[in-house]
């Protein structure tokens, strides 16, 4: 993956900053020292490992966007799809969402759903609420 988890955070809320008015610079240096919000799902997805990856690509392009590529090291075994989806109040908070689909048995196939947002004064736990979000797309 090109860039960290961090390194996307930080980029989208200077963007965010800088559209509503503030210094995208000084954004980018407080968001840098702010906590992460993170929260990792494991799931089983009752498909066959290529519809798995479809179910995550659709939720995920459902929900935000990508920031690159959507989808990452495809191989045979296991592939990663990462997108920013809006969380908090008002969905203003970006969450950087990772998800890695692994071939399973005759079940389905794993999923681990990792969120992440970085937090301020308020906590909204914008990662924990974004990943069981989206996890209940993807079980249901």
């Amino acid at each position: 993956m090109d860039r960290s988890e961090d390194e996307i955070l930080v980029e989208e809320l200077a963007a965010l900053g800088a559209v509503s008015g503030g210094s995208g610079h000084l954004t980018r240096l407080v968001a840098r020292r702010m906590r992460k919000n993170v929260h990792e799902i494991d799931l089983v997805v009752p498909l066959p490992f290529e519809g798995a990856v479809e179910r995550v690509v659709d939720v995920l392009a459902g929900a935000g966007r990508a920031t690159g590529p959507l989808r990452f090291g495809p191989g045979t075994d296991q592939e990663t799809i990462r997108a920013v989806v809006g969380g908090g109040a008002g969905g203003l908070n970006p969450v950087v969402v990772t998800v890695l689909v692994t071939r399973g048995g005759v079940d389905g196939s794993e999923v681990r759903l990792r969120a992440a947002a970085k937090e301020g004064l308020i906590k909204q736990r914008a990662g924990e609420r974004t990943a069981v979000r989206l996890a209940a797309l993807l079980g249901g």
